[in-house]
């Protein structure tokens, strides 16, 4: 028996074998790979190992595009720069997320967002008026739905934050 495999039994016309001695799009799979070649050679057909898919890694947007320019690179000079921009000083558990993410497959992972509560005044949260300052507003309720209200940690610090309470806030504006 093998650990963590699943095996079953499939013909030439891919129909599965399933537990009642049927061809058809249902397959009967066990982890005993010895009894399934055995069943296979009976019925002239062949073993297959069901492997779960591996998980996919989350990665940044731009750590994204960089693995897929990397992976659709025609020639070296492409190739190096997608590389040296997904692998250049990173830390050694990064580098081996991040081959899991080419080998396997990544997901863009969403920043968190926070509203951020100003210190010491009840009811009160910042939101950004532009790229270079914040404010404050005390009450503002539905606002803190909205995006200028929402703060990514980089914005954080940005505007000098770090000290203050902050809620972390979801997409669809529950907390």
């Amino acid at each position: 028996m093998s650990e963590g495999k699943l095996y079953a039994v499939k013909n030439d016309e891919d129909e599965w074998l399933d537990q009642d001695h049927l061809f058809g799009p249902g397959a009967w799979a066990t982890p005993d790979k010895d009894e399934r070649e055995k069943v296979a050679k009976r019925y002239g057909c062949h073993v297959v190992a069901l492997v779960e898919e591996p998980k996919k890694e989350a990665v940044s947007e731009n750590v994204g595009k960089a693995i897929d320019s990397l992976i659709s690179a025609d020639t070296y000079a492409q190739a190096a720069s997608a590389f040296q921009y997904i692998f250049a000083s990173r830390k050694k558990k990064d580098l081996k997320r991040l081959m899991k993410a080419v080998r396997n497959g990544y997901t863009v992972a969403k920043e968190k967002k926070y509203n951020v509560k100003v210190p010491y005044a009840y009811d009160s949260y910042f939101y950004k008026v532009d790229d270079d300052r914040c404010d404050a507003a005390s009450s503002l309720g539905a606002g803190l739905s909205d995006n200028w209200s929402r703060f990514t940690n980089a914005e954080i610090e940005h505007y000098g934050l770090q000290d203050c309470e902050k809620e972390e806030v979801t997409d669809d504006g529950n907390d």
